[in-house]
């Protein structure tokens, strides 16, 4: 039930990663543009859950050259990029994700290459094995989606529901038609170029329509939705039980 599910952390939380593992969850996708992650901590974090059997999607700080590289240094499963405008954006900024001659990523050695010298073949097997997903959350990125889908460099495409909606002129995102609407173009065009496209599904009803429309897999959970919604439960509970015993 969990294998196309994914939970979302904000901080380097281990313990919400192994509950999670325990449960079933085999993605966690760490926000390091919007949390509280620094280059050290991720060091640990990374290989932690990765030693977890989880993969690791790092939502990195913004569409630029070092922080794809140092998150797939660091041995993430992929990079998630955001703030993507258009094809040109989209070829230059996903090309640091893969080396040449595909893209123009720079060798570091370390944790991906086991800490010993490359193989043969190994530069191309690491562009198969980690992935690159630039966020579909402009206008001009929603515009430009099936070129975007088609550059080699792009293993597929992560939405970003909130922004896109912003990008595209409305109030907020509430799951409205329109909002809808991008979601059936982007993941239309993520069947025709044979990529995936995930997206975040907070929602049953964001939930059932990704199905329908094919995601790869969704993120449902995250940390701080889990303690809130956890602490309410709590307190309804326990007001229940006052309300029951009359005290």
């Amino acid at each position: 039930m969990t294998a196309d599910l994914a939970i979302w952390l904000s901080t380097p939380h281990t313990a919400m990663i192994e509950i999670a593992r325990d449960l079933g969850f085999r993605r966690v996708v760490l926000d390091i543009e919007h949390g509280v992650f620094d280059l050290e901590r991720l060091d640990r974090l990374v290989p932690f859950a990765r030693a977890l059997g989880m993969e690791v999607h790092a939502k990195i700080l913004g569409p630029e050259a070092i922080p794809i590289q140092q998150a797939l240094d660091l041995g993430c499963d992929s990079v998630i990029i955001p703030h993507i405008e258009g094809l040109d954006h989209a070829s230059r900024t996903c090309a640091a994700a893969k080396y040449p001659p595909l893209g123009t990523r720079s060798f570091a050695g370390g944790r991906t290459v086991a800490y010993d010298a490359p193989t043969d073949g190994w530069f191309e097997a690491e562009n198969r094995r980690q992935l690159c997903f630039p966020m579909i959350e402009s206008a001009a990125a929603l515009a430009d989606i099936d070129a975007i889908l088609a550059l080699d460099t792009v293993d597929g495409v992560f939405v970003g529901p909130s922004d896109l909606a912003l990008s595209c002129g409305r109030d907020r995102y509430r799951f409205s038609a329109e909002d809808r609407r991008d979601l059936e173009a982007i993941a239309g065009a993520a069947v025709v170029a044979g990529k995936p496209w995930i997206m975040p599904g907070w929602s049953a009803e964001e939930r059932i329509l990704a199905r329908k429309l094919g995601t790869a897999w969704m993120v449902v959970a995250d940390e701080t939705g889990s303690i809130y919604s956890g602490l309410a439960a709590a307190l309804e509970a326990i007001a229940a039980e006052i309300g029951e015993n009359g005290q």
